[in-house]
């Protein structure tokens, strides 16, 4: 996994089958330099926002939108992070974190031991993640909430006891250009739609990965963008 263009980052590993190339900019900004993207989908080129905005929202879930309204744009609600978690065997975990309703800290106060440990000591923002319900794809609740670890309801919380464990994901860049989200929890599902219906305003759910592997298929495949890059056609990877 590398870049096509002997870069810097030549040795790039980005949780995927396939060599990122000069149309995945947007995967490298996302995944390496954890800057926030629009995650526009494959099918109809709408993009996933959280269905309630506030930080005091933990019990909402996600859903597809296609115009990118003032109120969202404000409240970046347009955009999200894939931010590192550890590893799964020798493939990397992400947690998929929302901008809109994202809490500073506090600082630390002077002479607090852990104030400026392995950093500049400036709290890191607390944000909302993508977390998928226990019993998914095979419950009919909704089963993808986007809320603080410790602020999503019980079935939200991790299956072995930890937190984090319903809120990591394998992010795999897929032969297209995408990327296709499988939750740690369900290898057996990726990231989709109620009924399988791709429309605007669709809700956010788990639906099995028929594919039987990593990849997924087309339509339930995100293509990262940056927001500067939202008047690019999503479709221009395929030419």
């Amino acid at each position: 996994m590398y870049t096509q263009e002997r870069t810097a980052m030549s040795n790039l590993v980005v949780g995927g089958p396939v060599a990122v190339n000069s149309y995945d900019n947007a995967i490298v900004a996302a995944l390496v330099e954890n800057r926030p993207v629009m995650l526009v989908h494959a099918f109809n080129g709408g993009y996933l926002r959280p269905a309630e905005l506030s930080e005091e929202s933990h019990d909402k879930g996600v859903q597809l939108a296609t115009p990118l309204d003032p109120a969202t744009k404000e409240a970046k609600g347009h955009l999200w992070y894939v931010t590192p978690a550890g590893f799964f065997g020798q493939r990397p975990l992400y947690v998929i974190e929302s901008a809109a309703g994202q809490v500073t800290p506090k600082p630390a106060a002077a002479g607090d031991a852990a104030a400026g440990r392995g950093d500049d000591g400036t709290p890191k923002p607390q944000r909302r993640r993508v977390t998928v319900h226990q019993d998914a794809p095979r419950s009919t609740a909704d089963t993808v909430q986007v809320g603080l670890p410790d602020k999503v309801g019980d079935k939200w919380r991790g299956k072995n006891g930890a937190p984090e464990d319903t809120q990591l994901w394998i992010v795999t860049v897929t032969p297209w250009g995408g990327l296709t989200f499988v939750p740690i929890t369900h290898p057996d599902a990726i990231l989709g739609f109620k009924d399988h219906a791709v429309a605007a305003n669709s809700e956010v759910r788990l639906t099995y990965n028929w594919g039987g592997d990593f990849t997924g298929t087309v339509i339930n495949t995100f293509y990262p963008r940056l927001p500067s890059e939202w008047n690019v056609p999503y479709h221009h990877v395929f030419t």
